[in-house]
């Protein structure tokens, strides 16, 4: 599955060199927030941005971000 950039800001800062209109697949997608949770200012993490790092998290990182 996709996800658009657009519809996740933190996500989207992580992937500041695309397009906001880009799509990245799931796993890419957990690949950046894994790679650059320093990055990530999670007192700006919408409801649904961090159910997406929860379900990625639970999927491709077998329940364990390595942060």
């Amino acid at each position: 599955m996709q996800i658009q950039l657009s519809d996740y800001p933190q996500l989207k800062l992580l992937a500041w060199n695309r397009r906001d209109e880009d799509f990245v697949e799931e796993e890419e997608a957990f690949a950046l927030y894994e790679r650059n949770w320093h990055f990530v200012d999670e007192a700006r993490l919408t409801s649904s941005e961090r159910h997406l790092i929860e379900r990625l998290t639970a999927l491709y990182g077998r329940g364990v971000m390595n942060v």
